[in-house]
């Protein structure tokens, strides 16, 4: 959808985030004096009306009969486009677009990198667009990863690399290059099956000349052989990573070990971002070295250092059981205590319990809303070191207590946070507090354009 189309139309913005707002803003500058209103919670209602005094401001969540008095609605990505109330409003005629789809629509030329995943999606954002400036290029770096699309939308760039999340990706298009960095169960409250999650996470191959998938995922692999523009990686033809290194098939090019973020997970992260300045006609070889001074990101793998002996490691944008398995892999033999649990989407834990059952640190400390279910299922299957805990901060004192002053505590829920906390980075923020650590305001390097 191009802005063209919302003018002189009944315009409604559907939330009040930094989505939200870009939106807001940019309505403003392409059709200026145009009415719109904001549909946002109470809590959000007097800063909205301070921040856009023209814009009328009902602090209600829109049912069926109040879309459909609007010919076009700007959604925020997380308002599900399943609700039956949006479903009703679009067979009466309301359309539905986004801040991402609206940029898409206006920016058909720009040289689009646009990556998805269930997991590795933003460290790999970042680490192509680290990479390609390293070798020169102007790049962007915005989408889901924290900085919305239309935030730049004024903005030129040599590169654009665009994160996209699976509430976005069918709102992409003309996209040069597609990147799938893995394929998991993720946001079932969002899409309702994991069938429909996958199906809207592959949107993006649809949408792209071009595309860049995880070869060692066979369903992945399986969905975009049929794509014309298919490339790969893991895979021993091309970027993979094998006896400790990075390699472009026979040749070995950095070692694993050099990349910033830890664990073979992010080391194949490495192996897409080397992939893609490929693709795109970059020299990947030159970029390599730049790997070892990629600043790894707030929350995930971050190690916030030693205090009362023990080691902390603040992996909250964890928020599925694999991604649990992954943090505590990169750990090695050390001495662990391992902090799960948080909102209950209903994900499947049991390949997590299954990996204990053989390979448990030293404790595993259960706690939030799904906290009591995954400590049934571990003690069911016999693993050892089970603890559980209301919330938080009873299972940071857990873990302390456990480890005994000798360790590490690391936090990787598997879960989001709704639970207790607004999102993952204020649950990070409190287990640094929790830590005895002053709570980081650090923030994703590179966003925007340099």
């Amino acid at each position: 959808m191009r802005w063209a189309e919302l003018r002189d139309k009944r315009v409604a913005v559907w939330g009040f985030g930094r989505e939200g707002r870009a939106a807001l803003a940019a309505l403003a500058r392409h059709l200026p004096g145009q009415p719109v209103t904001l549909f946002c919670s109470t809590s959000e209602a007097e800063a909205a009306r301070a921040a856009f005094p023209s814009v009328d401001v009902r602090d209600v969540t829109p049912d069926a009969h109040a879309l459909a008095a609007y010919q076009v609605v700007v959604k925020s990505p997380g308002i599900s486009a399943y609700k039956p109330e949006l479903l009703d409003a679009q067979v009466r005629g309301t359309r539905f677009t986004s801040g991402s789809a609206l940029w898409f629509g206006e920016h058909v030329d720009a040289r689009t990198v646009a990556v998805t995943g269930t997991k590795g999606k933003s460290t790999t954002s970042a680490l192509i667009a680290h990479l390609a400036r390293f070798l020169g290029v102007r790049t962007a770096l915005a989408g889901n990863i924290g900085m919305p699309m239309l935030e730049l939308d004024d903005a030129s760039a040599d590169l654009w690399v665009i994160e996209l999340s699976s509430f976005q990706t069918g709102e992409a298009m003309g996209v040069h290059l597609g990147v799938v960095t893995s394929l998991y169960e993720e946001h079932l409250d969002w899409h309702g099956t994991r069938e429909r999650y996958v199906d809207d996470k592959l949107k993006l191959l649809s949408a792209s000349a071009q595309v860049l998938v995880n070869a060692t995922q066979p369903l992945l692999l399986t969905r975009a052989l049929d794509h014309p523009g298919l490339h790969t990686f893991g895979d021993a033809s091309g970027w993979h990573v094998a006896d400790g290194w990075i390699r472009r098939g026979d040749e070995q090019v950095i070692e694993a070990a050099r990349v910033a973020a830890p664990g073979l997970h992010n080391a194949l992260n490495a192996c897409a971002a080397l992939a893609v300045l490929e693709i795109m006609g970059l020299d990947a070889r030159a970029a390599a070295p730049a790997l070892s001074t990629f600043v790894p990101l707030p929350h995930r793998l971050q190690p916030l250092g030693t205090h009362d002996g023990l080691d902390w490691i603040n992996d909250s944008i964890s928020t599925t059981p694999l991604a649990s398995l992954a943090a505590l892999e990169t750990m090695g033999g050390k001495r662990t205590a391992l902090i799960v649990g948080g909102h209950d989407r209903g994900l499947d834990w049991v390949p997590f319990v299954e990996a204990m059952r053989t390979a448990a640190p030293e404790a595993i400390v259960c706690q939030g809303a799904n906290g009591p279910r995954i400590a049934d299922a571990l003690e069911e299957a016999g693993v050892p070191g089970v603890y559980r805990a209301t919330d938080l901060p009873a299972a940071v004192a857990a873990a302390r207590a456990a480890l005994a002053g000798q360790g590490c505590v690391l936090l990787s829920p598997g879960a989001p946070s709704f639970d207790q906390f607004h999102d993952y980075t204020e649950r990070g923020k409190r287990f640094a507090e929790l830590a005895g650590f002053q709570a980081s305001t650090a923030s994703i390097q590179g966003l925007g354009i340099a």
